[in-house]
């Protein structure tokens, strides 16, 4: 009897795809933490030259586009795991797609847009 196997093999890939941007969210926690416990957050001029720094700015993208893919993986892995219905699905992971690069978007323009 053959075995029926479903979905395009994400396995590997998204349990990889999940610990890389979870040690990238922990690093750049780790490094935010650090920076509040040196005073960076002691006034608003302070954090804004923190925040102008370009390496602060880079890090920062890419926690979003960290977040966001995290939050992609393991959401759409839900809507596929329990949601049956093939049109429900699709939307779902649709409209989980919009809001999340809506976000990463807003995110982005946010940080370019300080001083």
């Amino acid at each position: 009897m053959k075995r029926l196997v479903v979905g395009a093999h994400y396995g590997l890939m998204d349990w990889l795809a999940q610990r890389i941007t979870a040690i990238i969210m922990a690093a750049y926690t780790v490094i935010m933490f650090a920076a509040t416990l040196g005073g960076v957050t002691g006034s608003r001029e302070v954090w804004h030259a923190f925040m102008a720094n370009g390496f602060i700015r880079f890090i920062t993208f890419l926690f979003i586009i960290s977040l966001c893919y995290h939050a992609w993986v393991g959401v759409r892995d839900i809507w596929m795991d329990y949601v049956k219905p093939a049109t429900i699905r699709v939307t779902l992971h649709v409209l989980t797609l919009l809001a999340l690069v809506g976000y990463a978007g807003w995110a982005v323009q946010i940080i370019w847009r300080l001083p």
